[in-house]
């Protein structure tokens, strides 16, 4: 297998979305490795130096070299431990609308969930859900091209695959976002092939292996919000 024994690490942290897709991809390919949370407000100088660009979460640390950016990481992954089935489509068709709706999650739907958290009243809050709910319906007609043919229980046929990843790893926000506020991000009576794909990715191994606990969920939340006020303050 390429990389095998080959010193790998993940800096990340157990809120954010991007390094569980990354968790979810080592797990499917079988790649052992070094967990290093990382402190999202009070960043340390291993994370400063491995991604001083950016300077966040995930960083994928193979054979002394940092690989960034959650997407790109799934996709080295991906390619380095090449053995076993491929995260990505087969074909260069199937490959490219994979990667265009994983651009679309994180340019649309990230931003959108991101505005329901950061609201400040409730009729704010109604009005960024509605904003996320228009751009979670194209998804559920992606996934119903995806599997119309076969009646295939993911995006990537009958397992789990990239453009699943990309998308399951903001399921456990909604979770928060409704414990938090009583809103669906994901609802069965508007897109019920979602709701489906959602619950039985819950079962899978991956799903499991990247659970995070909602009392940290609602934590970082706070911690979040109070962030946004004091700059939305300063800002006066």
């Amino acid at each position: 297998m390429a990389g095998e024994g080959d010193d790998v690490k993940l800096l990340g942290a157990a809120v954010s979305p991007f390094a569980v897709r990354v968790r979810m991809a080592l797990h499917l390919k079988g790649v052992s490795y070094e967990y290093l949370e990382q402190d999202l407000f009070d960043k340390g100088e291993l994370l400063l130096a491995t991604n001083p660009v950016l300077k966040k979460v995930p960083v994928l640390i193979h054979a002394g070299r940092p690989v960034c950016e959650s997407l790109a990481i799934v996709k080295y992954v991906d390619e380095v431990w090449a053995d076993g089935a491929s995260l990505l489509p087969a074909d260069h068709y199937g490959r490219a609308v994979a990667r265009f709706w994983a651009a679309y999650i994180d340019d649309k739907l990230f931003p959108a969930w991101i505005g329901i958290l950061r609201a400040a009243t409730e009729e704010d809050r109604a009005e960024k859900l509605e904003a996320a709910l228009a751009v979670v319906r194209p998804m559920e007609d992606a996934l119903a091209q995806s599997v119309a043919s076969g009646g295939k229980d993911f995006f990537a046929g009958d397992s789990v695959g990239y453009l699943d990843l990309a998308l399951r790893c903001n399921l456990f926000w909604f979770k928060a976002l409704r414990e938090m506020y009583g809103v669906t991000v994901i609802d069965a009576n508007k897109t019920p092939r979602l709701a489906a794909w959602a619950e039985r990715f819950e079962q899978t191994e991956a799903g499991k292996e990247a659970a995070t606990p909602m009392k940290s969920m609602v934590e970082h939340a706070g911690k979040l919000r109070a962030m946004w006020a004091a700059a939305a303050a300063a800002a006066k």
